[in-house]
């Protein structure tokens, strides 16, 4: 056999591993899990960080406004040095569509070793904590709620007694490159972290998505939360890893009734969503990137490169692993594009996208050794310790 066919089998066999042992991530049938009403439903605070939303702030924030909740609830939203009048739109909104009281703030900038989300993240919490809130819900200025989110995130945190309860929310999917992007980017994050084990106590698994975080407020002050996460640079993982480390029980799951309406309609706006963070999350490690590098090329890459040279050639020892590989690939990526109600004949293009991704992440590694850092809305931090995660 040729290096081409060794290689294919390897990748076919990497292939059947994620298939079988890395706890099912492909299936998308995580959603929220059984909720059972509490008695007394507990108050929660609401806590919104908003940098320049204006062009989505409409299409959110009144979702958020108009929660059918039977217990006290207010919402936060705290204004991030915002230049296009977050602010004043928010309470002009507020003040047309009526709903939960709001309270709009602004912090300040942030000090050093703090990024800007988590320090409008601490200041909203400090604004509702003088309401001794039993939950904290963190949400994004680009995330719409349905009428009953609230509801039933607190009744599924209270029937399995979970310290957190998060909602990957639906991104959107109408571009081109959404179509192409958009789906891989959930499908490689639970392939990264799968959902399954995220849920199981005793599990080292750990992640949230940071549009929609339900934290118990004794939880977020027993672990330190945001002071603990200041400096992480992707902080919703962050956040709950401490909570997980300091034995809390954490819940992640696909979002039926909370969506993205923040639009990436070109090539650059979703190079930069994934660039400006995809190196921090190898940990600025120049090894790690060489592995990732190599790993999605063994995985992703391979398959399709060993069919097509396998056929040049004849050589049905390589063809064979490829198209099976490949056949594997595709397979476990149907499910998701079901999740988005996109085309099937999307996922053999899984290779395609896998390799935008390998680029990106090339990309946040050249910018970062180039000095410029993670910019975002405004801000560029330059070092490691002080990059801007997901500023919503």
């Amino acid at each position: 056999m040729s290096a081409i066919a060794w290689t294919a089998a390897v990748s076919l066999a990497a292939w059947l591993w994620l298939l079988l042992c890395q706890g099912f991530f492909w299936r998308t049938d995580v959603r929220l899990p059984p909720e059972r009403d509490p008695q007394a439903w507990p108050s929660v605070g609401v806590v919104v960080p908003a940098r320049d939303e204006a062009e989505v702030l409409p299409a959110s924030l009144p979702s958020l406004l108009a929660q059918d909740y039977p217990g006290r609830v207010e919402v936060f939203l705290v204004d991030d040095g915002s230049t296009d009048g977050t602010g004043e739109l928010a309470r002009e909104l507020a003040r047309l569509r009526g709903g939960l009281p709001l309270t709009v703030s602004s912090p300040g900038e942030p000090p050093p070793g703090w990024t800007g989300k988590l320090w409008a993240v601490r200041h909203g919490i400090g604004l509702a904590r003088a309401r001794e809130p039993e939950y904290l819900l963190l949400t994004d200025a680009d995330i719409a709620h349905e009428p009953d989110s609230l509801r039933r995130l607190v009744a599924a945190a209270h029937a399995g007694g979970f310290d957190v309860v998060s909602q990957m929310a639906r991104l959107r999917v109408e571009s081109l490159w959404e179509r192409l992007v958009v789906p891989a980017f959930v499908y490689f994050f639970a392939q990264l972290y799968p959902f399954r084990r995220i849920g199981r106590k005793g599990a080292r698994t750990a992640a949230a998505a940071g549009g929609c975080v339900l934290l118990r407020a004794e939880t977020a002050e027993r672990a330190r939360i945001p002071d603990a996460i200041r400096q992480a640079v992707i902080d919703d993982v962050a956040l709950a890893r401490a909570v997980k480390g300091g034995g809390g029980h954490i819940w992640l799951g696909l979002a039926e009734r909370v969506d993205s309406v923040r639009p990436y309609p070109r090539l650059h706006d979703l190079w930069r969503m994934v660039s400006r963070s995809a190196y921090a999350q190898l940990r600025h490690n120049p090894l790690v990137l060489l592995a990732t590098v190599a790993g999605l090329a063994l995985v992703y890459l391979v398959p399709p490169v060993a069919v097509l040279t396998g056929l040049a050639a004849g050589s049905t020892a390589t063809v064979v692993p490829g198209v099976l590989a490949w056949l594997v690939m595709t397979g476990t990526y149907v499910p998701m594009l079901r999740y988005y109600r996109q085309p099937l004949w999307l996922a053999p293009l899984l290779p395609f996208t896998a390799f935008l991704y390998l680029l990106m992440t090339v990309d946040s590694a050249v910018q970062h050794y180039r000095g410029r850092g993670a910019a975002w809305k405004g801000r560029t931090y330059a070092r490691p310790d002080a990059v801007a995660g997901e500023e919503g």
